[in-house]
Order: structure tokens, then sequence, then C-alpha cells
């Protein structure tokens, strides 16, 4: 699949993969280094856990470099009344006859335990490019549906730096 990233996701992928091989990686090398250097590998707990964190980090840049590379950038542009990416919106939920608020994000920044939701999310799909007063239609991918009306948008930013784990 290939991630939908902004400029911006891109440039913190690339920051982590050059942290990780500037700084994580040779630290690794010297921990099994050390390791290795301690005798008998047959009962070295030590040199097969920084092995396993070797092992670890390299995977780690593979992964991200997999998907820089096969990642298409979008824009994160969108006008000041609509709904857009790094936006918060607050809906009004009527079947719970609630308010919530939720940031919209790519979606390897998506994080529904921080009201982060994805652009490629049922939701993010429902909102995306619609305007405060709107009444959009959510339907999940089981084919339930229900109705939520835009309240507020805010404009808050990219202020938020993690790109999830996997």
């Amino acid at each position: 699949m290939r991630e939908k990233l902004t400029k911006s996701d891109v440039e913190k992928i690339q920051a982590e993969i050059d942290h990780r091989k500037l700084v994580v990686r040779p630290e690794c090398l010297e921990a099994v280094k050390e390791a290795r250097a301690q005798g008998d590998l047959s009962e070295n707990f030590e040199y097969y856990a920084a092995k396993k964190d070797k092992n670890q980090n390299e995977s780690r840049i593979r992964y991200l470099e997999n998907m820089l590379k096969n990642a298409i950038v979008i824009s994160d542009a969108s006008k000041s009344d609509e709904v857009g990416l790094n936006k918060a919106v607050t809906l009004y939920m009527e079947d719970d006859d609630e308010e919530e608020t939720y940031k919209l994000v790519t979606s390897i920044r998506g994080n529904s335990m921080h009201n982060m939701v994805s652009i490629e999310s049922p939701l993010g799909k429902a909102i995306l490019r619609h305007k405060v007063g709107d009444r959009v239609e959510i339907t999940t991918d089981n084919g339930f549906s229900y109705f939520a009306v835009i309240r507020k948008i805010e404009d808050i930013g990219d202020e938020d730096d993690t790109i999830r784990k996997f």
C-alpha cells in the first residue's frame, strides 16, 4: 500500500532514518562488539540482547526507507474554512447528542487514542473538504452509517511529531 505523506511527514521520517543510521547504528554495533568480547557466546545474554537491538534498528530503517520510496506526497493545504489536514474539527454526533473533536492527519499518524483521525478512515473521508454547518454521513466499512454536523474547524498546524511505530 502506498502511504500518503505530507512534505512534513517525509522530513520527519528522513530525520528518523538519519538519526538511526548516524547515532543508533554505531551504538548498536559497539554494544555487539563489547558483548562479543565477553567470551562464550552460547550463554551470553548481553550479546543476544545487543544483536536483537541492532536487528530491530536495521529493520526500522528498512521499513522507513521503503515507506519513503513508495510514498505519494500530498499537499496539506486547504482553505481556512474547510476541513483539511492538521485541522481540529469539532463534530456534533446526532445519534449520541455529543460533541467530539478530532485532528485530521495522514494515515501513518492516525491514532484513535489521541483523536487523530486518518484521511483514509471512513470518518476522515466523510468530513474532508466540508465546512462548518455541513451535515455529513459517515459510513463504516461494515455498512453502518451515522450523521454528524461540523460545528468548528481550527487550524492547529503540524504540531505533533510522532510517526506511528509498527
